[in-house]
């Protein structure tokens, strides 16, 4: 029999929700009417209390159904807290604007907005709450042995034995990988405690005993061509099927699929900027953010300048051709660091420590990274962005991408003044397969909210760059 307990907890989930909704509600009122009352509530005419309470009716399915759409009645067992925060703040942010907007084409301009925005902060946070006790309850339960899954893997491959490391290392998800079907494998075959139990006919055997969660796919490459019969034969018998995939290596964690009348066409990496809202929100933040910090830094880049043609004289500014967005190429600006050079001598590489090109004042503001702020107007004019990776000069785009795999990827989006790989403290002299894996990761992965944190953690810790020479 399949143990899945998710539909008993959704209707917890479901009661509980109702009744914090309900309970934030009474108690915003509460909060707003008896303990900050004033004299100027009995003087507006604030509608009765039972007026205010009649409303529960609508907010209270009306929230559930905003949740449920919000994906917050999905199992736990793999999804992220920040995630679910995420989730939770989405879905109050559009309650409380439905009813923002439903009060206001009614007309209702003497119902408390004050009240709304103690609702607001109190449904988020019991919500917020509630699930976190929730996970860690379920997760303390599993990792006893309780609530488990059980699941048997068709098929030996690299996928195997991925899906096998990440069971093992997440015990709080409750999976228990009892073995291994595969006609390459010979019987008895372990990795990791996991062993090769037969052959993948031996399905016949142990799917009638129905003592199954799920069934995992598994299968290398070479036997795909058996992948339809196999889940035909699961689904038949009533046992949840999953495909684990053994083309990661081709395809990333995060492709996404179309539609095409009936056709899935897989994507082979999904990059949320190539969406036309998310470039033109992005582009609105960097044009505005940019606009902003070349106000606020404009004495910080007066003394700098002010400072190299003191002290070393010549150019201020120096140019280097970059690659961006679509491979295009453009003229970088920073603040000169080095001796002028000619074209040859700068092209011979990165600076390496102690190079004597570096000028005094040219090695503070590398390291303060104060040289980089010129780049603000090629944020502006949108040859950059604020967030993003940092482009590279054609010489060693060239080199790269027959070198590391996935390497021309970081130019379907606009390069960046700093990114998820500056934070992480891949700047400088540092691994370049590193720092692509991370601005893969944000290209895939990328929200505003990202970006907002990137450029957060940059204040504190991205502008000392220790390995800048």
């Amino acid at each position: 029999m399949i143990r899945d307990n998710q539909k008993v907890l959704n209707r917890i989930h479901v009661l509980l929700d109702a009744m914090l909704i309900a309970g934030s509600y009474i108690l915003a009122w509460y909060i707003k009417f008896e303990l900050l009352s004033s004299a100027d509530d009995v003087t507006i005419g604030h509608h009765s209390m039972e007026t205010y309470f009649s409303l529960l009716y609508y907010i209270i399915p009306g929230y559930l159904v905003i949740y449920y759409l919000c994906n917050l009645y999905i199992s736990k067992r793999y999804s992220s807290v920040e995630r679910e925060i995420f989730n939770v703040l989405k879905a109050n942010v559009l309650g409380i604007g439905v009813i923002i907007v439903i009060m206001y084409i009614r007309k209702l301009t003497d119902f408390s907005r004050a009240m709304m925005f103690y609702f607001f902060l109190l449904s988020t946070f019991s919500t917020v709450m509630e699930r976190q006790v929730i996970r860690k309850i379920l997760r303390t339960i599993r990792k006893r042995g309780y609530n488990l899954k059980h699941v048997v893997l068709v098929g030996y491959s690299r996928a195997a034995e991925s899906y096998i490391d990440r069971i093992l290392e997440n015990p709080q998800w409750g999976y228990v990988v009892c073995g291994v079907l595969d006609d390459h494998i010979p019987a008895g075959t372990e990795y990791r405690g996991v062993k090769v139990l037969g052959r993948i006919a031996n399905l016949d055997v142990i799917l009638p005993e129905n003592k199954l969660d799920e069934i995992g796919i598994t299968l290398s490459l070479q036997d795909y061509d058996r992948l339809e019969e196999l889940v035909r034969q699961c689904e038949k018998a009533g046992v949840h099927t999953k495909f684990i995939p053994d083309y990661n290596s081709v395809i990333s964690s995060n492709p996404y699929i179309e539609d095409l009348t009936g056709l899935s066409v897989v994507n082979i990496r999904y990059v949320p900027l190539t969406n036309t809202i998310n470039m033109l929100i992005k582009r609105i933040m960097d044009f505005i953010g940019s606009l902003i910090l070349i106000i606020l830094f404009s004495p910080v880049m007066l003394i700098s300048a002010l400072m190299i043609k003191l002290t070393d004289g010549g150019k201020v500014i120096f140019k280097q051709e970059r690659v961006g967005l679509h491979n295009r190429t453009f003229m970088m600006y920073k603040f000169r660091s080095m001796r002028e050079q000619k074209d040859e001598e700068e092209k011979e590489g990165w600076t390496r420590k102690g190079d004597p090109r570096i000028t005094g004042i040219g090695r503070f503001l590398r390291k303060t990274s104060l040289d980089e702020l010129p780049q603000l107007f090629n944020v502006l004019v949108g040859q950059m962005s604020l967030v993003g990776p940092r482009p590279e000069r054609p010489q060693f785009v060239e080199k790269f991408k027959e070198e590391i795999p996935g390497y021309m990827i970081k130019h379907q989006v606009r390069p960046g003044m700093t990114g998820w790989a500056q934070i992480k403290g891949f700047r400088g002299d540092t691994s370049i397969r590193r720092r692509i894996e991370c601005d893969l990761y944000y290209i895939e992965n990328w929200t505003l909210m990202m970006d907002i944190k990137i450029l957060f953690l940059t204040l504190f810790k991205g502008f000392i760059n220790k390995n800048a020479y």
